[in-house]
Order: C-alpha cells, then structure tokens, then sequence
C-alpha cells in the first residue's frame, strides 16, 4: 500500500483531541478518531516527504544528540493480489531485522514496546497505520528513525521495498529494495538490513562482497521454523503460543528465541517446573541467553529451588551487572542465610538509588544483621522517593525499639530489561573515540580490551569480537585480547577456537577468565578433575570472581547429586 516514493494520504480522519484508552470501554471503538498531538508538525512531514525521498538520511546536516540512536521497525504490509496464507511475513520483518540490526551503534525498540504505544494510542495490536499515526507511535517511544515497508509475492519472486522515516528532520529516505524466491526470506531480510545500516552509515560499508559477508554472519534459519515462531508471537493465548513455539523447537531443537519465549510463556501461566526445563535449552551463546538465564532464576525461585535461582542469578551477575539482577541474587541468597545479601543489595541501591524496593530490602537485611539505625535510614529513604505503607509500619516498629519478630519479605524484580545496562557500555565507545589518536600504542590496545570487555558483558558478543580483533592487530601479544577473544569464541559455541584462544592468553599471562573458560569446555566435555582445577586456579587469581564462584558451587552441587560407590 505504500506508493513510491512516499505513502498514501491517511486512512482516517483527524479530530481535535483522541481519547485515552482508559476513557473509552474499548480501544478499537475510537480507532478511526486518533489524532496526532502536533498535527502541524505531521501536515509538514506528509508535504515534505515525498520530495526528500531521493536525499540520503546520513547526508542531512548534524546527527541526532543521542550517541546511540533507537531505530522501530514496524511490521511490513503485504500488498500480494493472489497469495493467500502469507500475512504473517508481516511481523516477520521486526522480529528478524530487530535481531540483525541490533549493535553497540543502533538500539532495535522491543514488540512489547511497540504495542504498549499501541494501547497508550487506542490502537489494536494488529492495526495497519497510516504514516502520520506511525509518526506519533514513533514519537510515543522516543525513536530516532523509523523503518516502513511492504512486500509483494508474484508467482515464487518475493520483493521487498523500504524507507527509513527520519523524525528529527521530518524526512524520508531513499527506496530500500531486495528480491528473491521465497524460500529465501531470511536471506532477503537480512540483507535489507544492511541496506538500511548502509543508508544509516552505522557499521554497514563497502560493496557487493562485504554485504554477502554480512548476510553469511547470520546462520540458516527453516522458512517453516520462522513461520512457526512468528505465529506463536502474535497468537492471542498461551495455548497457541505454546503449540507454535513447540512446532519450531521441534523443527529447530537449537531456536533460541523460540525457546526463551516457550519458558517466559510458561513462566507467565506459574508453571515454573516446565519453564525451567524449558530455558535451560537456551544456548549459552544465543542473543536471549542472558534473559533466559533471569527467568530461569525466578522461575527457580517461584518453584523453591533457592540453590537454583541462586546460582542463575550468581552467573548472570558476572556478565550482566543490572540492579535488578543484583537485587534478586540478594534476595535468594538472604533465603539461603547467606550474609552475602548484604552487599548485594548495596549494589543494587548504588545502580538505581531512587528504586523504593532495593532500599527496603536493604533495610531488611540489615535489620537482620542487628543493625536498626543503618535500616531505619534506608526505610526513610524509600519514604521520601514514595511513601508506602509497609515501609511506613516497619520504620515505625524499629523506631519504637520493638522491631517485629518476624521480618517483611524482601521484594524480588519481575521485569527485565538489557538495555539500561547496555547502554552505557555501548556509548562508551562513541564518548572517547578520539582518545587514541591522542596517546600511545599501548593506552590504543588497553582502550579497545576494556571496549570489548564492557560489551562483551553486556551482551554485545560481535561488536566485543571486533575490540579483541583490532586490539590483538596492535598487540599480538597482550594477555588481556586472547582472553577476550576466548570468551567471545565460547559465546560463539566455536569450542576449538575458545580452548586456542584462552591457552594463549595464558601462554602471555594468568588470566582468571582464561582459566574459566578452560573450565567451562573441560566440565562440557565431562572433564571434572580439569575444570576443577582451572576454577581454583581462576580463584587463586581473583577469590572474589563471581564466575569462578558459581561454577565450583555448581560443581559441588552436581557431585553431591551422583550416587557414591556401593
């Protein structure tokens, strides 16, 4: 339905105000009557468009402030005259192209993102919006660009056509076009993905060549796996959720996404036995494995097993540092009698100082430890961030000095959410990119070490691998590169390359994540006596390395559960 080079004129009329969802008993009735909030700023993007439509979005005077822009990609339409059955390539687009596009350079906004605009705007999930409510959708989540397109099937050729909205400078980019069988869908899309970094001028340069580089990078994903995943996303219930995502897993025994959402699926219905089965299947590797690795801690909490969620949420930690992250290893580890809490819950306070909970529980704790003033102090600051009435109630009992004999129970955090934690890692690099041509070659390949390592612990295992690269380019021979790159190629699940890698680094140096790596491959390939010695080893170097930790306690813990000799 989009025509080159701009949109159709809106489907629906404008009207002075739309209401709130909450002001209407149902969102789809006022569908035809939302407006946007600054209409004489969209009456000059439906006149403009059109004619910026052939000037590259790059090329456009100054970037955008934030040093990291958000990109949303909305679903495609399908204007096929005769090709019934294929709707759900639609959704395909965000859900595939939001995994490719997704870098240290460019933040992909979530589905659940999208929709929750969706309701705030009165808009069913499944609507087809005109340009000007994209706009305001887009405006809703603070996005930087927004990618539009459609897609047409004509006999077996597929072909694809794009824009790219730029909403700082109200202006439309260039025709993005790809083409292919159908069978080659992944390949399609993943290549309009580099087109639109190319047209962005983020992390996409070069010809032919490098773009067929960039489309190998990615691994074969079934058109029937994908077709299964995707209807699973948009089914309406659990039931159906669960029969598409089983279908793809079944295609795909190795379908990361598939997996996390089937755990999270039946996380959400409380049936935590199943969902922990489930999110242990996630590869370590795999771009959801830090937020199966949350689930499966609270899934593990809810269902009792305290060791369990302690030790998910003990591993998580090491490579993602989130207060939430530390607030529920602390809350486990208070269940557990561990005095650790503690100091858990003081590092969750210095990450969000203005979350009520992470106070609270940190009173607790140290009420617990006999320390009531230091708790009181904590009870006063949640009441100045939100007065509650629990909070009220306990600083009232520790203040009449009959403390109650039996504590509030500490609060654990449901919600995930990567990217507060990414993104100070990922704008790192753009804040101090002229540092090194301003000092020497040594300070170049520490700067591009402590780059990979901030990225490569909050997730971003490619842009990680590209700081190792150049910093093992300058210096052979620093300890600190080969490690890192023994970690991204263990993320990568290239065994042989990760045990290469880390024995070199520890070949130039000691290096505790070295030796954790050693571990990790010699307990997967059932080496115990190896990787118990290369975790104490990793403990000599850093006692306090929470990796190092959790995995000899996971040891212990599987020893203990393997029947002794007759």
């Amino acid at each position: 339905m989009f025509a080159s080079p701009g949109f159709p004129i809106l489907r629906f009329p404008f009207v002075l105000r739309a209401p709130r969802p909450s002001q209407v008993p149902a969102a789809k009735s006022f569908y035809n009557h939302l407006i946007l909030k600054h209409l004489a700023i969209v009456l000059v993007l439906l006149l403009i468009a059109p004619m910026a439509a052939t000037t590259s979005i790059s090329a456009q005077g100054t970037e955008p402030s934030r040093a990291t822009p958000t990109l949303l990609v909305m679903p495609f339409e399908n204007t096929s005259t005769a090709a019934p059955g294929i709707d759900w390539i639609g959704e395909a687009f965000p859900e595939v192209m939001g995994s490719r596009l997704s870098s240290g350079s460019l933040s992909i906004i979530s589905r659940n993102d999208r929709l929750m605009a969706f309701d705030r705007l009165g808009l069913p999930a499944a609507a087809k919006p005109s340009r000007a409510t994209i706009y305001q959708v887009a405006r809703e989540l603070d996005a930087d660009y927004v990618l539009v397109g459609e897609y047409r099937l004509d006999d077996r050729t597929l072909t694809v056509r794009a824009h790219v909205m730029d909403l700082a400078r109200l202006r439309l980019g260039p025709e993005l076009s790809e083409s292919g069988p159908l069978t080659s869908l992944i390949n399609i899309q993943t290549a309009l993905a580099w087109d639109t970094l190319s047209a962005l001028k983020i992390g996409a340069s070069g010809g032919d060549e490098q773009k067929a580089q960039f489309v190998a990078r990615f691994p074969p994903i079934r058109l029937d796996t994908l077709e299964s995943y995707v209807r699973g996303v948009v089914a309406a219930d659990d039931q159906e959720r669960i029969k598409h995502f089983k279908e793809a897993v079944r295609l795909d025994p190795s379908h990361g996404a598939a997996l996390l959402q089937l755990g999270k699926t039946y996380y959400r219905a409380r049936d935590y036995l199943t969902a922990i089965s489930w999110l242990a299947k996630v590869p370590a590797g795999d771009q959801g494995a830090n937020e199966a690795q949350f689930f499966l801690g609270l899934s593990a909490f809810y269902a009792g097993q305290m060791d369990k969620a302690d030790s998910a949420f003990l591993a998580l930690s090491s490579r993602l540092p989130l207060p939430e992250v530390f607030n529920n290893l602390g809350v486990t580890a208070a269940r557990l009698g561990d005095r650790r809490a503690r100091g858990y819950f003081e590092k969750s306070v210095q990450g969000d100082p203005n979350d009520t909970d992470y106070h609270f529980n940190l009173a607790v704790e140290l009420l617990r430890q006999g320390q009531p003033q230091e708790a009181s102090k904590e009870l006063r600051a949640v009441m100045t961030l939100q007065p509650e009435a629990e909070a009220r109630s306990f600083l009232e009992a520790i203040s009449s000095g009959a403390p109650p004999s039996r504590l509030p129970l500490q609060r654990v955090k449901r919600t995930y959410d990567e990217s507060s934690s990414r993104q100070p890692a990922l704008e790192a690099p753009n804040s101090s990119e002229a540092r090194p041509h301003k000092s020497d070659a040594a300070s170049h390949v520490t700067l591009h070490v402590q780059r990979g390592e901030e990225l490569l612990n909050h997730g971003s295992v490619a842009e990680a691998e590209k700081q190792f690269l150049e910093a093992v380019a300058l210096d052979p021979n620093h300890a600190g590169a080969h490690a890192g790159l023994a970690r991204v190629m263990e993320s990568k699940q290239d065994k042989a390359g990760a045990r290469k890698e880390a024995q070199a680094a520890l070949r130039l140096a000691p290096s505790a994540d070295a030796y954790l790596v050693l571990a990790r491959l010699d307990l997967a390939e059932n080496n115990t006596v190896s990787a118990a010695q290369n975790v104490e080893r990793a403990l000599a170097l850093d006692p306090a390395n929470a990796a190092a930790v959790a995995l000899k306690h996971d040891m212990a813990a599987g020893s203990a559960a393997k029947p002794g000799p007759r």
